[in-house]
């Protein structure tokens, strides 16, 4: 029975071995490689089945493999937007079969749209989901880096008119001298409005593109614009316009617009966020087929756009016409609407380069308003040429390279080379604005809007400021008057000089500053690029580890602060410093500081001497210092005072070596001194973006603690930036340190969700800032008998060192408040033993924004 049995299992085993063989003798194997008929590109996802049977898709490299042990001869190849293909098979055997795809607009725009509004859109076998990721995947194809050279003439035109002006003002009899600006409107432009320019500017300029090595060169042949004289910067000007409306490129996935990230319609994760509604297909005047797309924000709160895009159907997928603009809804301050136009054309190889781009947008304080700012900026290319190489010298040398005199140009240079005629009202803006500029009149609304503005208030070759310092008080100095005031380049264009006097009625005593500047290359000490020598001496208070961004420190509004405002010094500093700017936002500072200063309020300067505690009146040091400033196609805008940066999207790279020198002019001590840091602005696309600065540093040898690093501390009620707003005032001394700032805006990620929030068009914020540090014993004033000690309140010692432990705070915001308030709910997260402190605050910042 064994015998028997065990003979009929092999033979069992037997069968089904050669049956098996039997089977993978007549199994059909089909193989190849399916690319599309056009471009030759392969092809992915292409459903490739048995008819009636199972299947396969296209891998990247448009491969696939298809195996039956079934008798069907026939196998289907389709994919959206292409003609299906069905081909006879020879059964049985294996086989290798390639296809050439070709389009089929019919198969494209064979999709019904229901009006139905609670019809739930999806993006799951939507053909026009299908479409636009087929036009993302071909997006590094339709670039112009896919060439290995481009070169083209680029003009630009940048306009703003005031919208709407209203005939009573118009014909107030206070603006008669005016006349001649009111009567130059322009009522074609914009419907049911008319415009009135006030400020145009032209740019001509050869652009050259290589592919390997990669380099890109500008050559500007012509630049115009208005100029509204000395009172107001026309550079900044220029950089803030073009910053609020630049170069548009479809294929980029975030457009900049308005110092925001708009997430364009094609980019890689545009699908999550926008719906695609396919409309119609066209045939433009040559021939070529086109689907018409329409777009629209799944969110219309969300920095997105809504339009119609045509797109090829050549293989290419390319945008070939684009009209878009922003929904009503969005989270954009002043803006009542933004329209972008962008037209292309087709090269020799069949693809399309952007043509002409136009930008329009209407601003208002109120979209209620009748009347505000238009601006346009269109952007034209001609000459297109592909893949002409040129010598390496054209690309040799800086990326932008202005010919002589591309400012001063004879209209004839301009009717000759515009892409296209100024109308009728744009051409009298230039006269128009210089005759303005000459007025008597309109320089004094000048010189009172610069003394509301900025502070300041001109009297020939003398201007009187700032306004905010004439008036302060302090615990120490009681109440402070200060007067002050600096030379114009009416004076001199060489020589400047800078003065103020102060005097503070509880000290008794007065305050005071001067500075001589002397201009290396002929221009203003406030005009980029800075070239100068400056010798200063100053007698004032100060806070230590109080760091301001565009105020002076005698600024009323500082005044108040929270807690004990009890730490003060005197100052004494000689100061001699050589500043040089070069154009491509490189910088250095070379200095000398000879500083002494005395305590005051509840900081004294203790130390043992042979064991018995001496009062030290005061410190002196003198100091050497450079420092290298690298801030790449940065911008900004010049004030009286400070340069307000129009941030974008480049880092900032400072790096300063600072040297005690004992000795050097009654200088007690020697040290060494290095510090770094980087700040950048991070775009997250519709996750808003995030302000990191990244900062360290480390001092050699041995110094006392008012040399050390004392770290930026805030006590009023003001939220900055830079500063920690829950540490007092020299609460924290490092000789080495790493710290790092967190600030991000959400830009109403989470509020524009929320139906009762969503009007309001609030912006979550939040902000973390960590500091890592401490004191080498050397420098520990505990551990170092010979050093000054920290100071003391009441018994307690209100100076500290790190101790190796970071110091955390972060908090909560909530920005765009009346559009131009931010309020934040700041924690601090330890050191909490430390006295007279808070763990908790409430801090409010001012800030204009889009």
């Amino acid at each position: 029975m064994k015998t028997k049995s065990g003979v009929v299992k092999w033979g069992l085993l037997a069968l089904f071995i050669l049956t098996g063989f039997v089977q993978s003798m007549a199994q059909t194997v089909v193989k190849g490689k399916i690319v599309d008929a056009f471009s030759k590109e392969p092809l992915q996802y292409v459903s490739v089945v048995f008819k009636g049977g199972r299947g396969t898709v296209t891998d990247s490299l448009g491969q696939y493999t298809l195996r039956s042990s079934g008798n069907i001869s026939v196998i289907l190849i389709s994919y959206v937007g292409y003609k299906t293909i069905q081909r006879d098979i020879v059964v049985g055997k294996e086989q290798n079969i390639d296809f050439e795809l070709e389009t089929d607009p019919k198969a494209v725009y064979n999709v019904t749209v229901s009006t139905n509004k609670r019809a739930k859109y999806r993006n799951k076998n939507n053909p026009a989901v299908d479409l636009i990721r087929r036009v993302i995947d071909n997006k590094p194809l339709n670039r112009p880096e896919k060439y290995d050279y481009v070169e083209y003439d680029q003009y630009e035109k940048l306009e703003v008119s005031l919208s709407s002006v209203p005939e009573k003002l118009a014909n107030n009899r206070m603006l008669r001298k005016y006349q001649f600006l009111f009567e130059n409107v322009d009522s074609t432009k914009l419907q049911g409005k008319t415009l009135l320019p006030v400020y145009l500017e032209e740019k001509l300029a050869q652009k050259y593109y290589r592919k390997n090595p990669e380099k890109t060169k500008t050559i500007v042949r012509g630049e115009k614009r208005v100029n509204y004289g000395e009172y107001i910067d026309n550079d900044g000007v220029s950089s803030y316009l073009n910053r609020l409306i630049m170069d548009i490129d479809i294929y980029d996935n975030n457009i900049p617009l308005f110092t925001y990230q708009f997430l364009s319609p094609i980019a890689d994760l545009a699908p999550t966020f926008y719906m695609y509604y396919i409309r119609d297909t066209i045939t433009d005047e040559t021939g070529n087929k086109l689907i018409k797309m329409y777009f629209t924000p799944r969110n219309t709160n969300d920095l997105l756009f809504r339009g119609n895009m045509f797109i090829t159907l050549d293989g290419n997928y390319a945008v070939q016409k684009l009209d878009m603009f922003l929904s009503r809804n969005v989270n954009l301050n002043f803006v009542r609407e933004l329209r972008v136009d962008l037209d292309f054309e087709k090269n020799p190889d069949g693809r399309y380069h952007l043509s002409k781009s136009n930008v329009m947008a209407e601003a208002a304080v109120t979209k209620g308003s009748s009347g505000g700012f238009f601006g346009e900026r269109t952007v034209s290319f001609k000459n297109y040429k592909i893949n002409e190489a040129k010598p390496d010298s054209v690309y040799d040398g800086p990326a932008t390279v202005k010919l002589e005199k591309v400012d001063k140009l004879p209209d004839a240079f301009w009717q000759q080379n515009r892409h296209d005629t100024l109308t009728a009202t744009e051409s009298k803006v230039y006269s128009n604005i210089d005759s303005l500029e000459k007025m008597p009149s309109f320089r004094r609304t000048l010189a009172f809007a610069t003394f509301l503005l900025a502070g300041y208030t001109s009297f020939g070759p003398f201007e009187m400021g700032p306004a905010a310092a004439f008036y302060g008080f302090n615990p120490v100095e009681g109440f402070k008057l200060r007067l002050g005031g600096r030379t114009t380049p009416k004076l001199s264009k060489r020589i400047y000089f800078e003065t103020y006097g102060a005097y503070g009625f509880k000290d008794e005593r007065w305050k005071y500053f001067l500075s001589t500047t002397y201009s290396l290359n002929n221009k203003s000490i406030y005009t980029f690029p800075l070239k100068f020598i400056r010798a200063s001496y100053q007698h004032d208070t100060k806070i230590p580890g109080q760091e301001l961004q565009f105020v002076q420190e005698d600024n009323f509004f500082l005044s108040f602060k929270r807690g004990l405002n009890d730490k003060w010094i005197y100052n004494d500093i000689f100061k001699l410093e050589y500043v040089h700017e070069f154009q491509n936002r490189l910088s250095y500072t070379l200095g000398f500081r000879n500083w002494r200063h005395t305590p005051a309020g509840s900081i004294v300067y203790n130390k043992f001497n042979n064991g018995v505690l001496q009062n030290i009146a005061s410190i002196n040091t003198s100091e050497i210092s450079a420092q290298v400033r690298w801030a790449p196609k940065e911008q900004f805008y010049q004030g009286k005072v400070y340069r307000i940066p129009i941030i974008n999207k480049y880092p900032i790279f400072t790096l300063r070596y600072t040297a005690g020198v004992k000795g050097l002019f009654n200088s007690e001590y020697n040290y060494q001194n290095i510090n770094l840091r980087v700040e950048k602005r991070v775009f997250m696309s519709q996750l808003g973006y995030s302000d990191m600065v990244l900062e360290g540093g480390y001092t050699f040898g041995s110094a006392p603690y008012p040399l050390l690093t004392i770290h930026r501390a805030n006590q009023t009620y003001a939220y900055q930036l830079n500063s920690y707003n829950l540490m007092n005032f020299q609460e924290f001394v490092s000789d080495q340190f790493a710290a790092l700032s967190i600030d991000h805006h959400f830009n109403g990620l989470i509020f524009n969700r929320i139906p009762l929030l969503r009007k309001l068009k609030l912006r979550e914020l939040l902000t973390m800032k960590v500091i890592y540090g401490g004191i080498r014993d050397e420098n520990n004033p505990d551990k170092n008998p010979d050093l000054i000690k920290f100071p003391e309140l009441n018994g307690q010692t209100t100076t500290f060192s790190l101790n190796r432990k970071p110091y955390i705070e972060g908090s909560v915001g909530v920005g765009n408040i009346f559009k131009i308030f931010r309020v934040d709910l700041v924690r601090r997260f330890n050191y909490k033993e430390n006295p007279n402190i808070s763990t908790w605050g409430v801090r409010a910042r001012f800030k204009f924004d889009f």
